[in-house]
């Protein structure tokens, strides 16, 4: 049996309707939002009392998917600092191929995000930067230069 597809990755927040604006600002489609809770979701997670509203938001082409998770029961954990470094253990990013990398950096911007570094060049073929976004998420950015 293999892979079907990736469906979805899922980052815990605070600020649901903040980070789904930034996502939809970036120009995913929200799908919806909903709370979630039940004996199925302290199964799934392996936490007790689970009760968290979610955000689901598409790609445009519809194969990949973001789900933004605000928990209201357990409370949520923070550890360490949000705006971690890129080579922390665990800790990465996700990454959205764009059309027009500066144009997408200034609209986001009045979302709170700001260059982990600077636009860089990958040889001819791509221009490439990571963002820190809402809540210290690492979003990564390409450019793919014809």
């Amino acid at each position: 049996m293999a892979i079907q597809r990736m469906d979805n990755v899922g980052i815990v927040i605070e600020d649901l309707d903040a980070a789904t604006a930034f996502f939809v600002e970036l120009g995913m489609e929200l799908e919806g939002r909903a709370q979630v809770e039940g004996l199925f979701a302290d199964q799934c997670t392996g936490l007790d009392g689970v009760r968290c509203d979610i955000a689901m938001l598409r790609t445009p082409d519809g194969h990949s998917r973001l789900e933004l998770a605000k928990y209201l029961s357990p409370a949520v954990i923070s550890i360490g600092p949000r705006n971690r470094p890129h080579n922390v253990l665990g800790t990465h990013r996700v990454m959205f191929a764009v059309d027009g990398i500066e144009d997408t950096v200034a609209r986001l911007r009045p979302h709170g995000a700001e260059l982990v570094g600077e636009i860089a060049r990958f040889e001819d073929s791509y221009l490439l930067c990571y963002l820190r976004g809402p809540e210290g998420i690492i979003v990564g950015l390409a450019e793919q230069l014809r």
